[in-house]
């Protein structure tokens, strides 16, 4: 026989059986008519029954199709990050057959209604099947019932044992099989079917009984699916483990038969039994997912720009570093992309929402708290911009007075001239309040609005401690100033929600944010690997309350706080050692190869102290008191006529104030140190007699004292 010959006979035969399948679904359908129309009796006449069904039909009116479903929050890829039950506690997530493995479709249909997709919402077939076997046995063996005819059933909340029941079932069937498409009553039976006890639909059954979507469903999931909603309550596996198992395989053989599963595949699932644990939904991002319900109120479906797979990381991270911490310590971290602006992970408290000694219902990324040194960068940022300073300029760390205002270092001690960058890397405080004060605190404070953090003031106005923290901040505020300067000075809006990009702000030049990074990159993050290439900037707020750590790559900003959510101190708690191998950590989590910072833009200004114009080579503090360039030195301790006791144990501690360092110390004439540039130097033991101290500062001033030593 030819090709075409076979061809044609295919063609022919293909042909034939579309018409045979057509003309079974139109018979199947007026079939299922006139069933209906025995169920309503015998008071129409036969020949009036198409115009009594549709009458009957016509009149009945459709409850709400759909009751509310969970609002769900997804994360950037759809994965669940988290869902809210609805009323009554109950987890009712929206289900369509896209949302489910293919197999456990045609397993249900093959279940509960194989001629799902010919009837037009009573299966006649069926029906007849019931009623022979009532009749033959006395009582109701199968039901009849449909898929169209349970979710008639689900909507109303109706009875399954009576006639009356499965009239009012037939009848909302028909009307939802004129109203609605086939796709849609499937959608509504995988949403709402029951599943025990507050679990309704597969998706939310799915994650309860195996704690994952049903995308991909191995055979023995797919059967518990699908014999559960016949008796959801005394099939639970939760609570009935071995009446599961059973119902299960049961399913399973019958499957078989039908051709859905291998008698191997089922012989396999048959011998695992049912896990009887009841898991919980994913509650990833505790307190993101809260502020989106909250902002979208009528939004069934929310999308943020979190990644699932890093926030769960984080999560367990974060929550681990907590036993190295004390009792009521905690942590909160942001990680966002800072060139698109979307945040990538939010841990609002590394703790368990039910550890109420840490107090993790707060979210600390939003909570303001004071950032210690981490706003300097953008201090010394504005210097480089108004000409004051520059990277290698010379600057002066001694005592100053501004006013009532006496600063000093966090270590009580004095450099005495370094190079800008040296101050900052070491975050000194007197020189950035010196620059901070020819600034202007203001000036400051509008800068730092401008690159779209809220600061919060207490007192009104702003003073000279603002570099110092003296200003309230958030962690989702650092992080947004930091992600503008990795931006090169371009303010950037954090969000967890996609959005348009806004028309570009800068709050400072890209040579000064570039320099800033450049500055911050070259001090290697403790506990890190491959910490060279990110920028960061450690703070501890006064009191040792906040632990800080923000740093930034090529691509992405993290930072990290640590501390007590009451705001009580943390004593002894450093930044360097808490907040600082977190954040290292945590790039490593994000990327491991990280993203290298922007090279130097043309203006950028890259030469030595020496080739700098002669303003910018060493700054000079205005309006300020300096003790070092108005006073000479002076020996606080021991003063001039003292008498101490002899001690071979004891070595005589010399304190010094003003002058300008490196500072030479003599005894009796004697050299006792060269080079001083510490404020406190020992002299060792000393023996009994009578010593003449001197001082001698870097510009030839001196302070002299007398003791005995007896």
């Amino acid at each position: 026989m030819s090709p075409c010959a076979c061809h044609g006979r295919r063609y022919v035969s293909a042909h034939l059986s579309r018409q045979h399948r057509r003309r079974r679904g139109d018979h199947i359908r007026r079939l299922s008519r006139a069933i209906a129309f025995f169920f309503l009796g015998s008071a129409v006449s036969f020949a009036a029954a198409n115009d009594a069904i549709d009458h009957w039909v016509s009149s009945a009116e459709l409850p709400p199709l759909l009751h509310e479903s969970s609002v769900e929050v997804r994360a950037r890829d759809g994965e669940l990050l988290r869902a809210f039950a609805v009323e009554d506690g109950r987890w009712r997530l929206e289900t369509h057959p896209s949302d489910v493995d293919p197999d456990y479709l045609k397993a249900l249909l093959a279940y509960e209604d194989k001629r799902f997709f010919q009837h037009a919402g009573v299966d006649p077939y069926a029906l007849l099947r019931a009623t022979w076997q009532a009749a033959w046995n006395g009582r109701i063996v199968s039901g009849g019932s449909t898929l169209t005819m349970q979710v008639a059933r689900l909507l109303e909340n109706g009875r399954t044992g009576s006639w009356q029941g499965k009239l009012r079932q037939m009848q909302l069937a028909l009307v939802l099989e004129r109203k609605m498409s086939k796709q849609d009553i499937l959608s509504l039976y995988l949403t709402h079917a029951p599943f025990g006890g507050n679990i309704e639909g597969v998706r939310a059954a799915s994650y309860a009984y195996f704690g994952k979507e049903p995308k991909r469903l191995t055979p023995a999931q797919t059967a518990l699916l699908v014999v559960l909603p016949q008796a959801p309550e005394t099939r639970r596996p939760d609570r009935f483990a071995q009446a599961a198992t059973q119902a299960r395989n049961a399913a399973l053989e019958r499957l078989a038969k039908d051709g859905l599963f291998s008698s191997e595949a089922v012989a396999s699932a048959q011998r695992r039994s049912v896990s009887p644990t009841l898991r919980s939904f994913p509650t990833l991002a505790f307190h993101s997912t809260s502020r989106a319900r909250a902002e979208n109120p009528d939004r069934q479906q929310i999308a943020l720009t979190l990644d699932a797979s890093l926030q769960r990381r984080l999560e367990a991270l974060s929550a681990k570093k907590l036993d190295t911490l004390e009792p009521k310590a905690t942590m909160a971290v942001l990680v966002a992309d800072h060139s698109t602006g979307e945040v990538l992970a939010s841990v609002g408290s590394a703790a368990s929402m039910e550890d109420l000694n840490r107090k993790a219902f707060i979210d600390m990324t939003r909570a303001i708290r004071s950032p210690g040194s981490a706003l300097k960068p953008l201090v010394y940022a504005m210097a480089f911009d108004l000409g004051l300073a520059h990277p290698e300029t010379l600057i002066n760390d001694a005592p100053v007075r501004f006013g009532n205002y006496n600063p000093s270092n966090f270590d009580g001690q004095f450099r005495g001239v370094l190079k800008v960058r040296e101050a900052l890397q070491m975050s000194l405080n007197i020189p950035v309040i010196t620059l901070l004060e020819r600034i202007g605190p203001e000036r400051f404070m509008q800068r730092l609005q401008q690159s779209g953090v809220n600061p919060q003031l207490h007192g009104g106005k702003a003073g000279l401690a603002v570099a110092l923290g003296g200003v309230g901040l958030s962690l989702h505020d650092l992080v947004t100033l930091y992600a503008g300067l990795a931006q090169g000075g371009k303010a950037v809006e954090l969000s967890v929600f996609q959005r348009a990009p806004k028309p570009e702000a800068r709050f400072t030049s890209r040579a000064a944010a570039w320099q800033i990074g450049e500055i911050l990159s070259s001090t290697p993050l403790g506990n890190a690997r491959l910490s060279h290439g990110i920028a960061f900037k450690t703070g501890t707020s006064y009191g040792y309350r906040d632990n800080w750590a923000i740093g930034y790559d090529g691509r992405y900003v993290v930072g990290v706080w640590v501390g007590r959510a009451d705001g009580t101190p943390m004593q002894g708690a450093f930044a360097r050692d808490t907040a600082a191998p977190l954040l290292g950590q945590i790039f490593q989590y994000v990327a491991p190869q990280h993203s290298p910072l922007s090279p130097p833009p043309p203006e950028t200004l890259i030469v030595s102290n020496a080739e700098l114009p002669q303003p910018l080579q060493r700054f000079e503090a205005r309006d300020a008191l300096k003790r070092a360039a108005a006073d000479k030195p002076d020996i606080v301790f021991p003063p001039s006529g003292a008498r101490l006791a002899a001690s071979p144990d004891m070595p005589l501690i010399l304190k010094l104030r003003g002058g300008t360092p490196p500072y030479a110390i003599f005894a009796n004439g004697e050299i006792k140190e060269l080079g001083l540039r510490n404020s406190e130097v020992s002299l060792g033991p000393m023996a009994q007699g009578f010593f003449a101290l001197s001082v001698i500062d870097s510009t030839g001033r001196s302070a002299h004292a007398e003791i005995e030593i007896r």
